[in-house]
């Protein structure tokens, strides 16, 4: 936008238990896709900051990992970079899958939002294959627990709700300056973007196949003087059994992974990828301090 004048720009923060729908939202929101999506919980990783427009109003959503029960290291970052995505948020809004209904989970993070200072909204994502009589019963019951200023009903996957959700966002952002130029979408780097690309190309082939146990690492990432762009990447499990399934017979399971990769990269790139894909056993890969910055978490004892 030219002119500053009359702008208004603020942070949401999007929050939820896993396989709510967040990442799903996000993307609905913004008008393209910024985050990986796959029915496995837990496929959002680190904070992920999705960027729409709406009118004169920059909304810079953050796309949170699922809110759950910690059990190991990798698990405690990802909770800590879901709170910290709400650090500073003008509006933090919670995303509960309507069809799964309300779970210990979602009661517990609306207990922890219960008290919070920021702005609060309710999200009830999935209506369109929920139990519409249950839909109410929900919202009565989550704001009972807690003072949420408005309630939307949507389906990221349809897009039913989302304008209006994006409307009152908009309508709901402070005045100032945009952070962001207008054609940005996200804060993700390229390196990080083909990284999150290829380990949802894992998610969707291989399914209840692949553990959660597995992570992406660009180790080489240039461009070449054709315009092309080489990226060299590792993927990484925890152990022998996990590489087979990846590679698959005669290594077509990792062909099939690298070339639909590929494809997308490049279409998000605009440019000819040459992407070239190999799967390291590495028991302690989540112990790695270097591979935690590499994804974009903060290490946590």
């Amino acid at each position: 936008m030219d002119s500053e004048q009359n702008t208004r720009c603020g942070l949401v923060a999007v929050v939820g238990a896993p396989n709510a729908g967040k990442s799903t939202l996000v993307n609905a929101l913004v008008g393209q896709k910024v985050a990986i999506v796959s029915p496995k919980a837990q496929t959002t990783r680190a904070r992920l900051l999705g960027i729409a427009i709406e009118g004169d109003a920059q909304i810079m959503l953050v796309d949170t990992p699922g809110i759950f029960e910690p059990r190991r290291r990798l698990d405690r970052a990802m909770v800590q970079a879901a709170w910290g995505g709400a650090e500073s948020a003008d509006i933090v809004a919670l995303v509960v899958d309507a069809k799964a209904g309300l779970g210990p989970r979602v009661a517990d993070i609306a207990e922890a939002l219960k008290d919070r200072p920021e702005r609060k909204l309710l999200i009830l994502n999935k209506v369109d294959l929920a139990d519409k009589g249950r839909l109410l019963v929900h919202a009565e019951r989550l704001n009972a627990a807690v003072p949420f200023a408005e309630t939307f009903f949507v389906s990221a996957a349809t897009g039913d709700g989302v304008e209006q959700l994006k409307a009152a966002l908009a309508a709901a952002m402070p005045a100032g300056p945009w952070h962001f130029p207008e054609d940005q979408v996200s804060d993700a780097t390229d390196r990080m973007a083909a990284a999150e690309i290829t380990r949802e190309q894992l998610y969707l082939q291989l399914h209840a196949e692949l553990p959660y146990a597995s992570a992406v690492e660009t180790e080489q990432y240039k461009e070449r003087d054709d315009g092309s762009v080489e990226i060299h990447q590792q993927i990484l499990v925890e152990r022998p059994s996990q590489r087979a399934i990846i590679l698959g017979k005669g290594g077509q399971r990792l062909k099939e992974i690298g070339s639909r990769a590929r494809q997308e990269i490049a279409n998000m790139l605009g440019h000819r990828v040459h992407l070239y894909l190999h799967v390291k056993v590495k028991a302690d890969w989540d112990e790695d301090r270097g591979l935690y910055r590499e994804i974009g978490l903060d290490w946590v004892e």
